[in-house]
């Protein structure tokens, strides 16, 4: 056994490419496990950069320079924040309210529900089931109610977190763009001069980056104005606050479209019960689902690696459990580093050498 360790380090970190890379990922890894929380500003403007670095070059092809391109694109970015938040933060703030607010009823409704199954299907459901259920999830509410209050206090703290995002992050962003060269450079100093598979893992990560974070963008905000259109169109209550959580649910990838169906489908059956219009509700909604994975994402993510979806939801648990929100959003690129990492080592690159920061430089 050890022999056979032995052979395999060996064969693998011989290299002092293979050898600079392995530091490389220790200590990048390191930093965002015991700094990540201090550094998800850095991380967040970073990706909303990556996103916005094609319209830049779009722009500086007909600026006369490049800080020209950033302030328009930057402005232009900024405009549509704010005005998407305008027109849609007090329609899913009051939206919020209203269920908050009618939540007792509707959980009677749903219980005034439940109990009527032991006399409908006696043979399958008892009643002390259901009264069991129903004294479960009442200390679940209860439970729930606490922990929204106690969170109601800490959320004092958050509002100072969400100041440092709203004025930081903007500016790291703007510098990122305008002088994207520089920093590119700065960093390629740092970098080893043994970094061949670097080079090769920077240059496949760029592009698979680039392209996730755009199509991820694009693609919360049609599924999600998608949904909100055809929740109005059909009379559904709530129906902006649920089509915003449909759209945020394909951050999530097999996971978000199963756990925000429950919301969906409770709405509908306390609104309509076991009619027509729950069945056309339901049928509008998985059609949305099914386009989205079978026409959207194929379209969006074209250029993306494919992984297979065991990866996936592992990736999502995992840096999920890491680094939360950002974590899951960033789940498929980071199984993407992992399978580019060991691409790397078990096939060796052959060919010019070309810096990761110059690829950096090109991305579209």
């Amino acid at each position: 056994m050890l022999s056979m360790i032995g052979k395999w380090y060996e064969k693998t970190f011989s290299d002092p490419d293979a050898l600079m890379l392995l530091i490389l990922i220790i200590v990048l890894s390191a930093m965002l496990v015991l700094l990540g929380g201090y550094l998800m500003p850095v991380l967040v403007a970073i990706a909303l950069a990556y996103l916005l670095e094609g319209a830049v070059q779009r722009v500086e092809e007909y600026a006369p320079s490049r800080l020209l391109a950033t302030c328009a694109v930057m402005l232009g970015f900024i405009g549509f924040m704010i005005i998407s938040l305008i027109s849609i933060v007090p329609t899913i703030s009051q939206q919020t309210l209203n269920f908050f607010e009618e939540a007792p009823s509707l959980w009677q409704q749903l219980q005034a529900w439940m109990l009527t199954l032991p006399n409908a299907y006696p043979e399958i459901v008892q009643a002390e089931q259901i009264q069991s259920i129903n004294n479960e999830i009442n200390q679940k509410v209860v439970g729930a109610s606490e922990a929204l209050i106690s969170m109601s206090f800490a959320s004092l703290v958050g509002i100072g977190a969400m100041l440092v995002y709203v004025i930081l992050v903007p500016l790291m962003m703007f510098f990122m763009l305008k002088d994207k060269q520089v920093l590119m450079d700065n960093i390629g100093t740092l970098l080893p001069n043994e970094r061949r598979l670097i080079r090769q893992v920077s240059s496949e990560m760029n592009v698979q980056i680039g392209n996730y974070i755009r199509g991820k963008v694009i693609e919360i905000l049609i599924v999600g104005a998608v949904s909100c259109v055809t929740f109005a169109m059909m009379d559904l209550r709530y129906a902006m606050l649920l089509g915003v959580l449909v759209g945020l649910s394909v951050v999530i990838p097999y996971i978000g479209a199963a756990v925000v169906t429950i919301p969906v489908a409770l709405v509908a059956f306390i609104q309509w019960g076991f009619g027509a219009e729950f069945g056309y509700l339901m049928l509008a909604y998985f059609i949305i689902q099914a386009l989205d994975g079978n026409l959207l994402v194929p379209i969006l993510f074209s250029e993306a690696v494919s992984l297979h979806p065991l990866y996936i939801i592992i990736a999502v648990l995992f840096f999920g459990g890491l680094w939360g929100f950002w974590g899951v959003f960033f789940a498929i690129p980071l199984a993407t580093l992992v399978k580019a990492l060991f691409n790397a080592w078990s096939t060796p690159v052959k060919g010019p050498n070309v810096d990761p920061c110059d690829e950096m430089s090109d991305n579209t």
